[in-house]
């Protein structure tokens, strides 16, 4: 049986074989030193006394004493060679010392009960025995000196030894805590910080798809203008002064609403107020954790904010007027009650078609058109099919970053609806989607 924490192999450990630290091997050897000496001046008693020589008295006592150097390795043992030299009234530091360490260590509390009982009974039977016959007195004197001598020597050590190892038991039981609380803080950082990446890289995300959306359909329009313009200026002046007032309205429009967003961008973080302050401070067992709200999200929130202040369905027919008066055939079909819904649905919608026009001016000009909107119940849904591109028709020649049917979806499924792409039987493209009227973020 070895003693509480001495054994435990741990960062710092310096001491030769069993010690766990130098100061203790130097405190052990000293202890023992101090008990071989003293075993040895009573070894001259009891060597008188049992009829030996002299050198063998002294020579018991320092082997005696000399045990104590290995109480922390095995203090039972100790223990129990202080108990079996009782009778020969010596090892007093030994089994004070021996006490001590077997209650402070790890050795199961009955063992530690039996020997201190044994202690206890065989320090009063010596003392009772020696004071009979060394004093004549009243009968309560002997037994009353030999219970206080037992009591004295037993008792102090074995409550100083109880009391050290549950203190040094509580304090490796604190520090395991505070480890374990240190490693979750960490583990909470960490993941603190995976999510505010993650949601700086949505709203980025998010940003970059509005100022697509807000830009390429514009800009695309305005190209679709310029070149009619071109084409027209010789022929026809009035529809080239048409053509050329709407390219400056189209790039006003789209000036303003860059203007917007990057305004929002530029604007002052709000910092928190004191309230809010105090409400993001959590406590995991004794440890606060403050949470802080990284600037990026802030802006990003406000960003949000400026977003979901865009377009709605009301405006469908707008957008496809847009398209009408750039020369394309676009015929806009809407079914089902007309009603309002939710910020988030009615934009999304709005941007599904607006990008599909868009690409249709990109990559099939001259074709054909239809949009479908409908209003179901639950749902909302649109769809946005051309035909093949005519080839009469030039094109204007618009550069493609390969986002826009990418954006679409993302929109589409982060409002837990479903979208559907791609080409049709008839040489053209289809674009589907479906949204629930109220938002149910996708998992």
């Amino acid at each position: 049986m070895t003693s509480t924490g001495e054994q435990r192999v741990g960062a710092g450990r310096d001491g030769p074989l069993w010690w766990g630290r130098r100061r203790s091997a130097v405190l052990d050897v000293g202890l023992a030193a101090a008990s071989a000496l003293e075993c040895a001046l009573e070894g001259v008693a009891f060597a008188g006394e049992a009829s030996l020589p002299v050198p063998v008295g002294v020579v018991f006592g320092l082997l005696v004493g000399s045990v104590l150097v290995l109480r922390r390795r095995w203090p039972v043992a100790v223990v129990l060679v202080a108990v079996a030299v009782t009778p020969a009234a010596m090892g007093f530091l030994l089994a004070v010392v021996g006490l001590y360490t077997l209650a402070a260590s790890e050795v199961p509390r009955r063992i530690t009960a039996l020997l201190a009982s044994m202690s206890l009974v065989g320090t009063f039977l010596v003392t009772y025995v020696r004071t009979q016959g060394d004093v004549q007195a009243d009968r309560w004197y002997v037994p009353v000196v030999s219970v206080f001598m037992a009591v004295a020597l037993t008792a102090p050590p074995v409550l100083l030894g109880l009391y050290i190892g549950a203190r040094r038991r509580l304090m490796e039981s604190l520090q395991e805590r505070a480890d374990s609380l240190e490693r979750e803080l960490s583990l909470l950082a960490d993941r603190a910080e995976e999510r505010a990446e993650w949601a700086r890289q949505e709203e980025r995300t998010r940003i970059a798809r509005e100022m697509h959306d807000v830009v390429a359909h514009r800009v695309s329009l305005m190209v679709v203008h310029a070149a009619a313009l071109e084409a027209v200026a010789g022929k026809d002046p009035a529809k080239a002064v048409r053509n050329a007032a709407l390219v400056g309205d189209m790039g006003r429009q789209a000036l303003t609403e860059l203007r917007e967003m990057l305004g929002v961008l530029r604007s002052p973080v709000v910092t928190a107020g004191p309230a809010a302050s105090a409400a993001s401070e959590a406590s995991v067992g004794s440890v606060p954790v403050v949470s802080a709200v990284p600037v990026s999200l802030v802006a990003a929130g406000q960003v949000s904010g400026a977003v979901d202040e865009g377009p709605c369905l009301a405006e469908l027919e707008a957008l496809v007027g847009q398209s009408r008066a750039a020369g394309m055939v676009v015929e806009l079909d809407v079914r089902g009650e007309v009603r309002a819904y939710p910020r988030e649905v009615e934009q999304t919608a709005y941007r599904v078609v607006q990008e599909a026009l868009t690409n249709v001016h990109k990559h099939a000009p001259g074709a054909r058109v239809v949009v479908r909107l409908a209003h179901r119940e639950g749902e909302v849904a649109m769809q946005v099919e051309n035909g093949p591109s005519d080839a009469g028709v030039a094109g204007a020649g618009l550069p493609s970053g390969g986002n826009g049917l990418v954006g679409m979806r993302e929109r589409v499924l982060g409002l837990g609806g479903v979208f559907v792409s791609g080409p049709t039987e008839a040489g053209g493209f289809r674009v589907s989607a479906v949204l629930p009227d109220r938002v149910r973020p996708a998992a």
